[in-house]
């Protein structure tokens, strides 16, 4: 097949395909996590069945979202022994460590105290149930911390060093290069703690955990937002929107300095990456910040909305100190430009749309306007699909950034291959791989759907019976909504 790309490319297609797509369930699961915690204290705190019902119902879709982040997370660790095998003899001693703590750590209690929470309401005392939901959502938690830690060492390398197949220590600086016959580096973990606490892993770590948080927000809003259009389950929805929309209000507004402490820790250690980012092709005084724009690299300029001065001012807290431009680096050092900065911006005005709607949606339910102002609520409810793109956004910038390193500094992305795998046997499996995940997807979204319809088991609350249909027909359901009868509810 001549006609297929290089092996290099469909690798990263195929491992690009395989995360985003894992990668739509995890935030989920730390998001709704951290909600359940919420949801349940309160009703230990209250004795009101309201908080019970709707921690009930999250519970479902929680267990469901968990059992699809499972299925699609196991497949990518074998692309690392497939496709990527110098890689994974380069970096196992680190990723192996990572790994396992993930699984011990994390997994087991996740998983384990699963079952006490989606089987235990009847089984065990109501303490002893609200423990399991901490633990749940604290395993959920320490997923993430193995899994950023581990990829955080990839951009900002710490506490090791690198050794030959011998064991012997090879000579600092340490760049791998492919052509070297009889050499099979690795990096060897000298201080486990270095390289765990590595230069980026608290800030993005923190800079993931947030993201997770304001998406999981927004889907129980979309959820709630949409009950309380139809006039079911209003006062349990009510109540679980006010929760979460006041999480989703200060998870947002925590991002700006967490995103702020991301920035500053990409232009320190990676330079390069900022100047991809904001499209600064020169090493500039009063470096400008883009608020919108489109990269051309060919005249080394962008075409945008510029703000002069910001960028050297987020980056020094100093105007007219320059930042590092592209060109401070050889040009097969310098990373992509259009993707990374197209998704970085992404991100941030996806993130300033989060404050925006938030802060309002405050105003509104201060003054007491908030679930009569339906368009504000129709905002919220097809407002969903935003924070999952946000948090793909923002990975898609910083792995498309590192470029092209696999392992900053130390192994280039080509090198990093699998010798015996070859460009059919790769496009094959992608090919296969779109198949598995569309229906995969779209059993989940059948599933959640029904789920959706349902609602809440206990409808003792004076709402309406369930009869209506479910999110999916949210767009057609708008006219209905919006007539004198629905209002009148």
């Amino acid at each position: 097949m001549d006609w297929l790309p290089d092996v290099v490319i469909l690798a990263r297609i195929q491992f690009a395909l395989t995360i985003m797509f894992h990668y739509l369930f995890p935030p989920l699961s730390i998001g709704l996590g951290a909600l359940l915690v919420m949801m349940e204290g309160m009703y230990l705190w209250t004795k009101n069945p309201l908080y019970e019902q709707m921690t009930k119902f999250w519970v479902k879709i929680f267990a469901l979202n968990f059992s699809l982040g499972v299925a699609s997370g196991i497949v990518m660790e074998f692309q690392f022994g497939t496709n990527w095998a110098t890689y994974s003899r380069f970096v196992g001693d680190v990723f192996g460590s990572a790994l396992a703590a993930e699984g011990i750590f994390a997994f087991f209690l996740e998983s384990g105290f699963l079952a006490v929470l989606v089987f235990g309401w009847n089984r065990v005392s109501p303490k002893m149930h609200f423990f399991s939901t901490c633990m749940v959502s604290l395993g959920s938690i320490f997923s993430a911390v193995w899994i950023v830690v581990a990829n955080s060492w990839q951009q900002t390398p710490a506490g090791y060093h690198i050794v030959d197949q011998a064991g012997n220590s090879l000579p600092e600086p340490f760049v791998f290069n492919g052509a070297a016959s009889g050499i099979q580096p690795r990096a060897e973990i000298t201080d486990f703690w270095a390289m765990v606490f590595n230069p980026s892993s608290a800030c993005r770590l923190l800079h993931v955990i947030d993201g997770s948080f304001i998406l999981g927000a927004f889907f129980v809003m979309s959820v709630m937002g949409w009950y309380i259009l139809k006039g079911r389950h209003v006062e349990m929805s009510k109540r679980c929107f006010r929760i979460a929309l006041v999480f989703a209000a200060v998870t947002s507004l925590l991002q700006l300095p967490l995103g702020h402490w991301s920035a500053h820790i990409v232009a320190t250690h990676q330079p390069a990456k900022l100047a991809a980012f904001e499209g600064l092709f020169k090493t500039t005084e009063r470096a400008p910040l883009y608020i919108i724009g489109w990269p051309k690299p060919e005249e080394e300029r962008v075409i945008g909305v510029p703000v002069p001065g910001m960028l050297s001012f987020l980056v020094h807290f100093d105007m007219d100190k320059p930042v590092t431009g592209l060109d401070a680096f050889p040009k097969e050092d310098r990373p992509p430009i259009h993707l990374p900065f197209q998704m970085y911006h992404l991100m941030i005005s996806l993130g300033m749309f989060f404050i925006g709607i938030t802060l309002l949606g405050l105003l509104m339910l201060w003054r007491d306007r908030l679930f009569t102002s339906r368009w504000l609520l129709w905002i919220f409810v097809l407002a969903v699909p935003l924070p999952y793109i946000a948090n793909q956004a923002g990975w898609i910038a910083a792995e498309v950034g590192r470029q092209p390193w696999v392992v900053y500094g130390l192994l280039r992305t080509k090198d990093g291959i699998s010798k015996a795998v070859g460009a059919e046997a790769i496009f094959i499996s992608v090919v296969g791989f779109t198949l598995i995940y569309a229906l995969l997807f779209a059993m989940f979204i059948y599933l959640l759907d029904r789920k959706i319809k349902h609602g809440p088991d206990d409808d003792s609350h004076g709402d309406p019976p369930h009869g209506d249909g479910g999110l999916m027909e949210v767009i057609g359901e708008h006219k209905h909504l919006t007539t004198p009868e629905s209002e009148a509810r």
